[in-house]
């Protein structure tokens, strides 16, 4: 307690040096300062320390927010450099289908006119296919007529026996008729007629001739008609050319001859009978016949293949050609001969002979010697 004295500043502290404190007082007051003291110094470092830590936590956040801001500046370059990429794939790929489209389209235009091109051959094939077809049937029903007739003449007549009402050239000229010019007519033959004639009406004399086969010969036309052909290798009918047909057609004159056998061979010989009007020479006068429209008489010419003044009442002309040659009856006779062998040898070949070996055989074994008689010059006479 202070003594009552006023203090010479009212509303100050006095100065410690004027109050009087005992030590213990001295003391305390002064750990009490020192404890103030301390607690001030501490109320002093709290503000500073959180400032400090504000100050941190703001650098920290301005360093994240950098790295964030990098961060995600990196992620945007990597998405816009991936959108970029992604949109050069998606205007590739729309480049890539628009011209898959256009080839498409142009596929499918191509693939129309081609199939439009296809169907219309297809009908042009098929049109001439059909049209092919209706000639082939025609020429059929026409070659089914021609095998029918020549059946009827193979069956009717023969060389040796013909049938007259079938080969009018042949009938009498009192049973002819009248007739303009001359006749036309491919030398022509059949094969072996059986032992009654239908159409002939009568029945042919058997043979009253001994015969024999020939074993050889047998053989080699056995060999041949196993494949029948016109090549002359064959042994058949190699014998055939070297001993008939060589001689029967060895004419004096050697040119004409070669095309004559060229063209029996070809079948395009043609032997035509003449009237009086075409010879080209009249030694004797004419006999008329049947009318007043054609004259035929014996006529003294030249024969085109033996170089002999005969009597000609033929004449031959070959293949195509406008040229013919006047023939006597025996040159007639021989080619005529020869003509008869290969049209048999030629219905053999086209299966129109239907009959066993022997009878073929015999047939043609009948025909050389018709080959062998006309060489030597025998002949039928004309009626």
């Amino acid at each position: 307690m202070w003594s009552g004295q006023p203090h010479p500043d009212e509303g100050h502290p006095p100065p410690l040096e004027a109050v009087p404190v005992p030590w213990k007082s001295t003391v305390s007051c002064k750990s009490h300062r020192e404890s103030s003291v301390a607690k001030e110094a501490q109320g002093e470092e709290g503000p500073a320390a959180t400032q400090l830590d504000v100050s941190r936590l703001r650098s920290s956040s301005m360093e994240i927010r950098e790295k964030g801001s990098e961060f995600l500046k990196e992620e945007l370059h990597k998405a816009q450099k991936e959108l970029k990429l992604k949109d050069e794939e998606c205007e590739r790929l729309s480049k890539v289908r628009e011209q898959l489209e256009r080839e498409l389209e142009e596929l499918t235009a191509s693939l129309f006119e081609e199939a439009h091109k296809m169907v219309r051959e297809a009908n042009m094939k098929q049109a001439a296919s059909e049209k092919q077809l209706k000639e082939a049937r025609g020429k059929i029903d026409m070659l089914q007529a021609e095998v029918t007739a020549l059946k009827t003449l193979v069956i009717t007549s023969t060389p040796a026996s013909p049938n007259r009402e079938l080969h009018p050239q042949l009938l009498s000229p009192a049973k002819a008729g009248p007739r303009k010019g001359h006749l036309r007519h491919k030398s022509t033959s059949s094969s072996l007629c059986p032992a009654v004639c239908p159409a002939a009406g009568h029945i042919l004399a058997p043979d009253k001739e001994g015969k024999e086969v020939d074993t050889t010969l047998f053989a080699e036309f056995q060999a041949w008609r196993e494949s029948p052909t016109l090549d002359k290798t064959s042994p058949f009918l190699e014998r055939v050319y070297r001993e008939d047909v060589g001689p029967c057609l060895d004419f004096t004159m050697q040119e004409l001859s070669a095309l004559v056998r060229a063209a029996v061979e070809d079948n395009t010989l043609t032997i035509e009978p003449v009237a009086s009007q075409t010879l080209p020479t009249v030694k004797v006068a004419a006999v008329k016949y049947g009318s007043t429209n054609g004259f035929r008489a014996p006529i003294d010419t030249t024969c085109a293949l033996s170089g002999l003044s005969r009597t000609c009442r033929h004449r031959i002309r070959l293949g195509d050609s406008e040229s013919h040659y006047y023939i006597s009856p025996s040159s007639r006779a021989r080619i005529t001969a020869v003509c008869n062998f290969f049209t048999y040898i030629r219905y053999i070949q086209q299966g129109l002979v239907r009959q066993d070996a022997e009878p073929m055989f015999w047939e043609i074994t009948r025909l050389r010697k018709e080959m062998s008689l006309a060489k030597l010059g025998f002949f039928p006479q004309e009626a």
